[in-house]
């Protein structure tokens, strides 16, 4: 059996008080995320989707609402193996420079970077995203095509995997952007090529500067 499991990154995220939310309730598409959205929508309009799975996150929901609205006969199923990374620093403001992460109370979560010490650990992110991408391949059918809206950590850390390089890696060289397509084609469970495209990477918010967040 083959088919192609798309894992997609959701939108930009409506955040002024630069938090990291991880799995917070309450955060959803700004306006530039819901009009990555909709360009997803337009990008999966023509191809022959057979299933849609998604986070239960408020912002993977809205990423996913354009592309089911183009497949109204498949019913979206809702996987929380597919949610954003655990993380102890949920819900933190590092400041501008992150000087906030360098607190005493917050070195001790740093001390293993290759873990990582900070949040889940990178085989079992793998283990819960290889798992739903299965089920969503043979929900999907021979020769049929899933799409899977998730996060940015989970996509990267399920691509590193599949590609045999090590999981251990800088956030800021992620090849992840928000709204982009991570593309898995499978035959009989065994994944044999990985493609990447950014459908709205004109709409993507260019940055003056990245700084390494753990979990970000």
């Amino acid at each position: 059996m083959q088919s192609v499991v798309h894992l997609v990154r959701h939108g930009k995220v409506h955040n002024p008080d630069g938090i990291l939310y991880g799995r917070l309730p309450g955060f959803g598409l700004s306006e530039v995320g819901r009009a990555m959205a909709q360009r997803l929508g337009e990008h999966f309009a023509e191809v022959p989707l057979t299933h849609l799975r998604c986070s239960p996150l408020q912002r993977a929901r809205e990423t996913m609402a354009p592309i089911a609205a183009n497949h109204p006969d498949i019913e979206v199923v809702t996987d929380e193996r597919v949610i954003e990374a655990a993380n102890y620093f949920e819900g933190t403001n590092f400041g501008r420079y992150n000087e906030k992460l360098l607190l005493p109370k917050n070195l001790w979560q740093l001390r293993n970077p290759l873990r990582p010490s900070w949040g889940e650990p990178y085989p079992s992110i793998v283990a819960r995203v290889r798992a739903a991408m299965t089920d969503a391949a043979v929900a999907a059918g021979d020769g049929g095509q899933a799409v899977v809206v998730m996060h940015e950590l989970p996509i990267w850390i399920s691509r590193l995997a599949a590609e045999g390089r090590s999981l251990v890696h800088d956030p800021r060289k992620r090849e992840c952007r928000l709204a982009s397509v991570t593309s898995f084609t499978l035959i009989d469970d065994r994944i044999v090529a990985v493609d990447y495209a950014e459908p709205a990477a004109d709409l993507v918010p260019a940055k003056s500067a990245v700084l390494f967040r753990p979990g970000s």
